[in-house]
Formats: structure tokens, C-alpha cells, sequence
């Protein structure tokens, strides 16, 4: 954890969450999924389950966390260490409950079985992204964290890229760019980090292979850090030995005007269709729209892909306090790809850039 940045705002977010229940047909909500049970309470363990109604709620977790919990939960959070029959603990809990929701894109089939034994007199109902809309604003600690790890990683970056040269290998590219975001004070890495050189950076999620780079190829480094469960998200596209003519500096021109198209329509209350259309547009102008095959970008926060999307079928709006990512690509089979890709928040006027790192010709 990095001294120094304000603290998430918590306490707000259950009470939150309790307005919801009732527009989605619950009496109380089983929240199944580790990343949202962090966000409502602050417990950072491997295991619990956490129970809300309309009285506040229950973390259920086991032996492990007897001490770490109760020290973590913001306050109104009540803690239930549970053995291995926990069926008492949730019938005691919610066994008054008519209906009671879980979360569809956490809970397995597994947890319907257990919970349709224990609480028999409950209509069990599926529920979808009721703690993720609470997610998709960001408060500023929130965003003190993301952009803690942004800067992590523009750092590492700076370190690292004189290393991108031939003769390296993807995999020692990105080995040192995970050690110096180490180094810096991240937690983790915020995915498995991206380096793909040559005909391999047409494949937007490749991985590093031991491949060595050479003279003029494109290389695509997509990375980001984790600062107290927060992450950063970015890409940055080169060419080996710097730019020499022909389609390779094309592609990285032209993706380049893309972004830059969409980054000129974040701002609140944007439709996220827009910003999508704007890359779309300027890269199809280029000859490249087929060569674009991904949405333009993703919100960032406890997860690296989470809401809201910016794609074509999106059907929102930006809203300030938004953390997203503008990343339109061109991948051309057999010569390369390219991505230019920064994590932004949402303002009232347009945006904040939170990742830096400059983009070298």
C-alpha cells in the first residue's frame, strides 16, 4: 500500500446497494462474487460470502480470517466465522427472506444446490451487475489507486524500453517490466502482461513467447500495475530501431489518429457507442476498419475488464468519475499489429489521462 492516498469511500456502499434490492424482485442479495465483497466491506481473503438485507449485512468466512476480518470490515459489517456446517448461520440470517437473489455471474450450480437445501422456504432469483453499477463510478480514493498504478507503470516502462531492441526476447521484455513495477511498489501485476513482437502483435492478446525481436518489427507491450487492489491498464506500440518507412509506421500513424478521435469524445454524457464509432470511423477511413476486430475499451478498477463497455453495442453513457480505456488496434495477419491503448477518468469537461508514458515515434 502507497502512503499517502485518501481512503476509498466504503461506508456509503451497502446502504447503497439496499435501495436496489427491491427493483430487483429480493428481499436480500447472497454476494458470492470475492471482487464485489471487497468493494462493500473491505475484507481483501480468498473466502467468504456476504449476506444483505435490509437490516445491513453478514460476512461469512472461515477460520482463517479470524482476526484479519472483524480488523477490515467498515463498520456495520457484521462478521460470522463458520465452521463446516454453515447452513445455521444463513438460516438464522435470511431464513425470513421470500426471495432471495444471487449473483448470476458468480454464483455456480454448486451454490444454488447448497442454498436451495438451506433456506427451503426462499424463491432463489438471479441477479445481474447490482454491485457492479455501484462500481462503475469511482470515488477519489478510488481513483488515487488507479492512478498510483498508472504511474507505477509508466515508470516501469521508461526503465524498460531501451531493452526493446533486437535481439531481446518477448518474454524478457516483459519479465522486466513485471520486476520494475515490482520494484516500485506494486502489489501485482494487473493481468498477464502483453509483449508480442513482429507477426505475433497481430494477435491482439498474445502472450510472451521466447521469440527474439528484430530490426523494424512492430512490438505491442500491454501492461498495467496493482495499488491496493486497484488497476492500471495501458499499451504502447514500437518498432525496433525506430521508425524506417513502409506499412509497419502506417499502422502505428493511423491507430494512432484513431485513439486520439475517440479520446476527443470521453466526456460526461457521451453515449459509449460514440467514443467506439469515432476510432471506427477514422480507422475505416484508413483502409483499416476490418482490421480493428475488438471493442474500443473497458472500465478499470478492482478488475481489469469491468464496466462500462465502449463498444458499438453499448447503450450508456459516459458518466464523470468513469475510469476507462480508449485502445483501438489494427492487426494485419502475417506483417503485425498495433495498439494504443490509456486508462482515463471521466469528466465534466472531457477527461483526465491517469497513464502517461509517452508515445515515441
Amino acid at each position: 500500500m502507497i502512503d499517502g492516498l485518501p481512503s476509498p469511500e466504503v461506508a456509503g456502499r451497502l446502504p447503497a446497494l439496499a435501495t436496489l434490492l427491491d427493483g430487483a424482485g429480493v428481499d436480500a442479495l447472497v454476494v458470492t462474487n470475492l471482487v464485489n465483497v471487497r468493494y462493500l466491506t473491505g475484507f481483501t481473503g480468498s473466502a467468504g460470502e456476504l449476506l444483505v438485507d435490509a437490516g445491513g449485512a453478514l460476512l461469512v468466512t472461515d477460520g482463517r480470517y479470524r482476526e484479519q476480518a472483524p480488523g477490515q470490515v467498515t463498520a456495520g459489517v457484521e462478521v460470522a466465522i463458520a465452521g463446516p456446517d454453515r447452513r445455521p448461520t444463513y438460516v438464522e440470517r435470511l431464513g425470513g427472506a421470500a426471495r432471495v437473489g444471487l449473483e448470476a455471474g458468480s454464483a455456480t450450480w454448486a451454490d444454488q444446490r447448497r442454498l436451495t437445501g438451506w433456506l427451503e422456504e426462499a424463491d432463489l432469483v438471479p441477479t445481474e451487475g447490482l454491485v457492479e453499477s455501484l462500481r462503475e463510478v469511482k470515488d477519489a480514493g478510488e481513483v488515487a489507486r488507479i492512478e498510483a498504478a498508472a504511474a507505477i507503470a509508466d515508470a516501469a516502462l521508461e526503465e524498460v524500453a531501451d531493452g526493446i531492441r533486437a535481439g531481446a526476447s518477448e518474454r524478457e521484455v516483459a519479465a522486466a517490466l513485471d520486476h520494475a513495477m515490482r520494484c516500485r511498489g506494486a502489489e501485482d501485476r494487473a493481468f498477464a502482461t502483453i509483449v508480442a513482437g513482429g507477426p505475433n502483435s497481430a494477435l491482439p492478446h498474445a502472450r510472451p513467447s521466447d521469440r527474439v525481436l528484430a530490426s523494424g518489427d512492430l512490438v505491442v507491450c500491454d501492461f498495467g500495475a496493482v495499488v491496493d487492489g486497484y488497476r492500471s491498464d495501458m499499451t504502447r506500440s514500437f518498432r525496433v530501431d525506430g521508425r524506417s518507412g513502409g506499412r509497419e509506421d502506417e499502422l502505428r500513424d493511423a491507430v494512432r489518429v484513431a485513439q486520439q478521435a475517440g479520446l476527443d469524445r470521453v466526456a460526461d454524457g457521451v453515449p459509449l457507442a460514440e467514443v467506439d464509432a469515432a476510432c471506427r470511423e477514422s480507422l475505416e477511413a484508413s483502409g483499416l476498419g476490418e482490421a480493428f476486430a475488438h471493442g474500443t475499451g473497458h472500465g478499470v478498477g478492482l478488475d481489469i475488464h469491468e464496466a462500462p463497455a465502449l463498444s458499438g453495442s453499448a447503450t450508456g453513457t459516459l458518466r464523470s468519475g468513469h475510469v476507462v480505456t480508449v485502445e483501438p488496434g489494427a492487426y494485419l495477419a502475417g506483417l503485425g499489429g498495433v495498439r494504443w491503448e490509456d486508462t482515463v477518468l471521466v469528466t465534466a469537461d472531457g477527461h483526465r489521462a491517469l497513464t502517461r508514458a509517452p508515445k515515441a515515434d
